[in-house]
C-alpha cells in the first residue's frame, strides 16, 4: 500500500486552467473517491497521479518520494479504465497475464515462435499461470479464463480489468469511472464488490466518479472537486451533514438540498422566506441562502405554506414537491410512508427544525448558526 501526496498541483491546457492548486494527502490503505461534476478535473488529476499526464506545476509524492518525471510503469500503480481496455483477440487468461509477461519475460521470450524454444520461458510461464489463477479465484472468474472479451457481460469484463490490475500487486489502484458503462442494477452490485475487494486487499484505492452514490457508499473519505478546485475533503457523512460550501451542499445528496432565500438581520437573527427562524448567525447583516435536506422537511404544519405541485412514489419512500411564493424551484420533501401522500394541487404547511438548517452567505461560504434562546420576561408582581 502507498501514501500519495499532492502539493499545489496545477494543470493548464493552452490558456484554460483545469486544475487550480490541488493539495491532498492520501493515507496508505485508504479508499478515497474524487467526486464532482463532469469537467471538474478529477480524471485529469488521476492521470497526473498515474504519470499519464504531466502537471503544469506542483509535485506528486508516492511513499514520500517525488515521482515527477518518473514514467508510469516505474510508479507501480495500476489503473482501471472506464472502457475496460481489454484486448479483444486475447482470452481472459491472456488479458490478465499481459502485465506479468511484459514484466517477467524478455523481448526474446515474448516472441510467438522463437520464445517457446527458450527453456527459462516455461518456468516463468508456470509462475504467471499460478498468479493469474489465484486472482481469477479471488474475483470468481475462473470458469471464464478461456473465453474472449466479446463473450462476456459488462460486469464480467469489469472483473477481468480489475484482475489485470490486481495481478501486478501494485502500490495503489487508480479507478477512472469504472462502472459508468454498466446498467443501474449491475452498478449497485459492482459497488459492493469493489468495496469488499478493498477490504480484502487492504491497498490504497483512488476512485474517480461523478456518481455521488458510488463515492458515498464505498469510500472512507471523499474529495469534492468543482471547477478545478478541491472544495471539501472528509468522511461521506461529514460532507453530507456539514458542507462548507453551497456547491458541495447542492452536489452531494439526492434529491438535491432545498435552497430557500433568506436574510441575516442586524440583530444576527435569521429569516427564511420572510419568516423568522429560531437561529442566530455569526455573520454580518445581508442576504443569505437557507438550505435544508429533503428528509428534514416536516409536512403537515409549520410556519411556511405552499401547494403540492408533483409527487414521486418510489415504493419504499416518496418525494413531495411543494411550490412556494418566493421560490422559483419547488421545495422537495421526503416522506417514509408513500400510502399517505397529499393530493396534487392541495395546500400544505411545512417547517423544519433549527438544527436542520445549513446557511450560506452570498458568496456560497458556510455561515455558522446557533439556536436562538428565547428570553422569558419576568411577570410583574400582582397588586393586592
Amino acid at each position: 500500500m502507498a501514501a500519495i501526496e499532492l502539493s499545489a498541483i496545477r494543470k493548464s491546457f493552452d490558456r484554460t486552467d483545469v486544475l487550480k492548486g490541488i493539495d491532498l494527502k492520501i493515507e496508505p490503505g485508504e479508499f478515497i473517491s474524487l467526486v464532482g461534476p463532469s469537467g471538474c478535473g478529477k480524471s485529469t488529476l488521476l492521470r497526473i497521479i498515474a504519470g499519464l499526464e504531466t502537471q503544469t506545476s506542483g509535485q506528486v509524492r508516492i511513499d514520500g518520494e517525488a515521482v515527477d518525471g518518473v514514467r508510469p510503469s516505474a510508479r507501480n500503480l495500476a489503473m482501471v479504465f472506464q472502457s475496460y481496455a481489454l484486448y479483444p483477440h486475447l482470452t481472459v487468461f491472456d488479458n490478465i497475464a499481459v502485465p506479468l509477461r511484459m514484466r517477467r519475460l524478455s523481448a526474446a521470450q515474448r516472441l510467438p515462435l522463437l520464445g517457446r524454444l527458450i527453456p527459462s520461458r516455461h518456468r516463468t510461464e508456470r509462475g504467471i499461470r499460478e498468479d493469474v489463477e489465484r486472482v481469477a479465484a479471488l474475483l470468481e472468474i475462473s470458469p471464464l479464463l478461456s473465453r474472449k472479451p466479446g463473450q462476456l457481460s459488462g460486469g464480467q469484463r469489469q472483473r477481468v480489468a480489475v484482475g489485470r490490475a490486481i495481478v501486478r500487486q501494485p502500490k495503489a489502484f487508480l479507478f477512472d469511472e469504472p462502472l459508468s458503462n454498466l446498467d443501474a442494477k449491475l452498478r449497485v452490485h459492482m459497488r459492493a464488490e469493489i468495496a469488499q475487494l478493498h477490504r480484502r486487499l487492504k491497498t490504497t484505492f483512488v476512485y474517480v466518479t461523478h456518481d455521488q452514490a458510488e463515492a458515498m457508499t464505498m469510500s472512507g473519505r471523499i474529495a469534492v472537486m468543482i471547477d478545478g478546485h478541491l472544495v471539501q475533503v472528509g468522511k461521506p457523512a461529514d460532507v453530507y451533514d456539514n458542507p462548507r460550501d453551497i456547491r458541495v451542499a447542492e452536489f452531494v445528496g439526492s434529491p438535491k438540498i432545498n435552497v430557500l432565500p433568506g436574510m441575516v438581520r442586524a440583530d444576527r437573527g435569521v429569516e427564511a422566506l420572510g419568516r423568522p427562524l429560531e437561529l442566530s448567525a455569526a455573520a454580518a447583516a445581508g442576504a443569505c441562502r437557507i438550505c435544508v435536506r429533503p428528509e428534514r422537511i416536516e409536512l403537515g404544519g409549520g410556519p411556511f405554506a405552499g401547494t403540492v405541485t408533483h409527487l414521486e412514489n418510489m415504493g419504499a419512500e416518496a418525494f413531495v414537491h411543494v411550490g412556494c411564493d418566493g421560490m422559483v424551484i419547488p421545495l422537495v420533501a421526503r416522506i417514509d410512508d408513500p400510502r399517505r401522500l397529499p393530493e396534487i394541487g392541495a395546500p400544505i404547511g411545512f417547517g423544519f427544525a433549527a438544527d436542520a438548517v445549513r446557511a450560506f452567505d452570498a458568496s456560497g461560504k458556510r455561515i455558522e448558526t446557533t439556536p436562538r434562546l428565547r428570553v422569558i420576561q419576568p411577570r410583574e408582581p400582582a397588586l393586592v
